[in-house]
């Protein structure tokens, strides 16, 4: 299924967030996530199913200061 990932066109074979998240790579990363630009929490990531043509934004906390 192609979903965009912080705005590029990606294919994926995964049918969830969390499936999407460990087929990417991002594993037990801490991120925070937000499909169709609204929040998904860890928590609910495996409940949160993905359609053809979702937008799926995934951001790694950042440090510095």
């Amino acid at each position: 299924m192609k979903i965009t990932l912080n705005g590029t066109p990606t294919e994926v074979r995964a049918e969830t967030l969390a499936a999407v998240l460990d087929e990417l790579g991002y594993g037990e990363a801490k991120v925070a996530t937000a499909v169709n630009e609204n929040f998904v929490p860890a928590a609910a990531r495996g409940q949160t199913t993905l359609s053809p043509g979702d937008r799926v934004e995934v951001v790694a906390p950042r440090q510095g200061g």
